[in-house]
């Protein structure tokens, strides 16, 4: 057998290795002209993807550093809760910078003995019955038993198997981060720190070597125009925002180097129709989390592990790819819908945040051991390559 892959992500080359591992043939076809290295800042692999990632042989432990429990204030500094990202196996939740992970699993697949194709970018496929033809912008095709779309967002994949498929939901927030050093602060290492902001939200956490990883979600209800988020003095902009908040917020933030321009965060509720015939889409593509999930990486990773499972196990492609979706689609969409509702009282109107607040105040009146318990479904889940 043998997997056509479009997208060379994270998601990508996890499908390449896990596939590899089942003794499947896999090619990957990257829309860019070169890798993603140096592409976007830090992102937490939770405990649920480091055990799909041991599945398929991947180990992580030189990569980022332990982020166990998360630690959540209000603008004022009051803490609100303190809660455990679960274990398993001796895993804990680990934060990584997204290149380190990218480039990690990329050499990976390479290792394993999976193709690598850039300035690949999907344009179209045709699936015959017998196999899959996927065609790309410059003129050249391949031919593969199954087709793969871990192209993300915006996939080309998704589109050819449902031309009336949803377009990805803008969920009102903008997200960017950076990386600082020669600030002190207080806070335990290994703790992801989280604030609930008059005007932003805003979390770090210490790291080994010294630095401060930290992210902020300034709110912006109208979705970004392309091209709209470039240029802008987005340090002036976060230091406004903040400023009045009792964190190390702008402290971090004007020690940081020059700050990418964010980028608009997006969510699927629903992706009706996430294959057809011989293809199929995994990872964003299929069920974009909002990053207040924390689970990006993770599903995309599992997706990878069930999706080399089920085209192992199964008696054709087509029922392989039917199980497959079996099996994903509703973990996926509950965790897109978790994500969207820990990300929903980020940045409320002025006029309800004295409301969200006592909200807050209420729902971690517990200290977070409801929440650390509610939240046990997305971290405990199994991930088996011989089940």
């Amino acid at each position: 057998m043998k997997a056509i892959i479009a997208g060379g992500g994270i998601a990508g080359a996890a499908c390449a290795i896990a596939l590899r591992k089942a003794g499947i043939e896999a090619d990957i076809f990257e829309a860019f002209d070169r890798g993603a290295e140096g592409v976007g800042a830090f992102l937490t692999v939770a405990v649920n993807g480091l055990r799909a990632l041991r599945a398929i042989d991947v180990d992580t432990a030189a990569l980022g550093f332990e982020t166990p429990r998360i630690a959540l204030y209000l603008a004022d500094g009051q803490p609100l809760a303190d809660f455990d990202l679960g274990s398993a196996g001796g895993l804990r939740a680990r934060t990584v910078r997204r290149d380190d992970l990218y480039r990690r699993l990329r050499d990976e697949a390479l290792h394993r003995g999976a193709g690598l194709h850039y300035g690949k970018k999907l344009a179209d496929a045709c699936d015959t019955g017998r196999a899959v033809q996927a065609r790309f912008a410059d003129g050249s095709s391949a031919e593969g038993d199954v087709l793969i779309g871990a192209d993300g967002l915006h996939s080309v994949t998704r589109r050819i198997i449902d031309a009336g498929a949803p377009q990805a939901r803008y969920v009102g927030l903008l997200n960017l981060g950076g990386f600082a050093r020669g600030v002190p602060i207080t806070g335990a290492a290994g703790t992801m720190h989280m604030f609930f902001g008059r005007r932003c939200f805003f979390a770090y956490t210490p790291a080994p070597d010294g630095t401060v990883w930290w992210f902020a979600n300034p709110g912006q209800r109208r979705e970004p125009r392309p091209g709209e988020l470039a240029g802008d003095d987005w340090r002036g902009r976060l230091l406004e925002l903040m400023d009045s908040d009792a964190t190390p917020a702008c402290d971090l933030i004007r020690a940081t180097p020059p700050l990418p321009a964010p980028w608009a965060t997006c969510d699927f509720p629903h992706v009706p129709h996430w294959r057809r015939g011989r293809m199929v889409i995994v990872g964003d593509a299929a069920h974009a989390a909002s990053p207040s999930s924390g689970q990006g990486a993770s599903m995309a990773i599992e997706d990878a592990v069930a999706l080399a499972r089920c085209l192992r196990d199964g008696p054709s492609v087509e029922q392989a790819l039917a199980q497959y979706e079996t099996l994903r689609r509703s973990r996926a969409e509950a965790v897109v819908a978790q994500g969207r509702r820990n990300g929903s009282g980020k940045t409320p109107p002025r006029f309800l945040r004295p409301v969200r607040d006592v909200m807050l105040r209420f729902v971690f009146r517990d200290g977070g051991a409801g929440v650390e318990q509610g939240m046990r479904w997305v971290y405990d889940h199994p991930t088996e390559w011989e089940a």
